[in-house]
């Protein structure tokens, strides 16, 4: 079996989550605390042998309680941990990396430096933030040494080039050596190859808002005869937004997007098309949901066939419809309903949306 690592970044520890009511603030920020304990759970099941931490750890000023929580559950990892501080978590001159940490654990500073691993074989290069802003430290770099594994660890941008946060391009990391490159700072994964080295970012393990939706987690690194990379997800609330389109009535409309059972997401829905919504009652249909917000953009419903017959082209195609509408079965009076339903909003220069 070749040398598992974990790779994760952008905890934004004491997150303050000021976009939401204040109850789900607190049951987001006590999800968050477990981020530390869930992390080394992962390393102990998938039996890793390193950790890197690509920044933003914290989100700014943490409490002395999470520093000293970080601390005792990063020793208890027992296998070696990789820092490289971030924008939010920069080493200034009040930063929490500037104090003792445990023995397990190295914080890059500054300028590409290197620390190694030798009974892992393996070279860690990392840099870290001065300030919130970092130059390219990838720049002019390129790996040396006899280690098999040659790695490298920043909070970098590799998605906008001229972005502040330490951008890095392609070229670089296809001159610098190393056999991977483990960012942080984009908080949805990606990654792309250049020449011989992969490079990617394992994106937040956790959403802090509604822009950051869907599934998150971290990446398992597994160094064999080539690299591999394995997301893997977290027990953690995640933020699930949708827009769902009324058709009958808004719990049906709900029903295609949310859980029956209890869920500890946030979900926030919502309803388009015609209709008149009662969202209090609607909720409370949801009530063993957590948290979830409902968003009324429904259009008031009119019937379409109000102007058959009217002199004009509008009104004769609807009695026309109409009639249809008289002699056809259900089935065919369903369609006939939805044509004269969509044909009344182009008329009318709206947007249509097809079911």
């Amino acid at each position: 079996m070749g040398l598992k690592i974990l790779h994760t970044a952008d905890w934004h520890l004491d997150s303050p989550f000021s976009s939401l009511p204040v109850q789900a603030r607190e049951k987001l920020r006590q999800a968050q605390r477990e981020l530390p304990r869930l992390m080394g759970e992962l390393c102990q099941r998938e039996q890793c042998s390193l950790a890197l931490l690509a920044g933003d750890i914290f989100d700014a000023s943490p409490s002395r309680e999470t520093v000293e929580a970080l601390k005792w559950e990063l020793a208890r990892w027992e296998i070696p941990v990789c820092i490289s501080p971030g924008n939010h978590d920069f080493y200034g001159l009040d930063s929490p990396w500037r104090e003792s940490w445990p023995e397990n654990v190295h914080i890059f500073t500054g300028s590409m430096e290197y620390r190694d691993y030798p009974q892992l074989n393996c070279r860690v290069y990392g840099g870290g933030y001065r300030s919130m802003d970092c130059p390219p430290l990838l720049e002019n770099f390129h790996a040396e040494g006899d280690a098999r594994w040659c790695l490298g660890l920043l909070h970098g941008d590799g998605l906008n080039l001229s972005s502040p946060y330490c951008p890095v391009t392609a070229a670089q990391v296809r001159e610098s050596g190393l056999d991977y490159l483990a960012l942080g700072h984009i908080h949805t994964a990606g990654s792309f190859r250049a020449g011989d080295t992969l490079c990617a970012w394992p994106g937040c393990p956790m959403g802090r808002g509604w822009d950051e939706t869907g599934e998150k987690g971290a990446l398992i690194l597994e160094l064999d005869r080539t690299v591999s990379v394995t997301a893997v997800t977290l027990p953690l609330p995640v933020f699930y937004d949708f827009t769902v389109r009324v058709n009958r009535d808004g719990l049906s409309a709900l029903e295609t997007v949310l859980p029956p059972v209890q869920s500890p997401n946030l979900y926030r829905v919502t309803l388009t098309g015609q209709g008149s919504l009662d969202l209090e009652a609607l909720k409370k249909q949801f009530s063993h949901l957590g948290y979830l917000e409902l968003r009324d953009e429904t259009e008031e419903e009119t019937d379409p066939f109000d102007q058959a017959g009217e002199d004009s082209l509008r009104g004769e195609f609807f009695r026309i419809l109409k009639q249809q509408l008289a002699e056809a079965d259900p089935e065919q009076a369903e369609l006939i309903r939805l044509a004269a339903s969509l044909s009344a909003r182009l008329l009318d220069g709206k947007e249509v949306t097809l079911p």
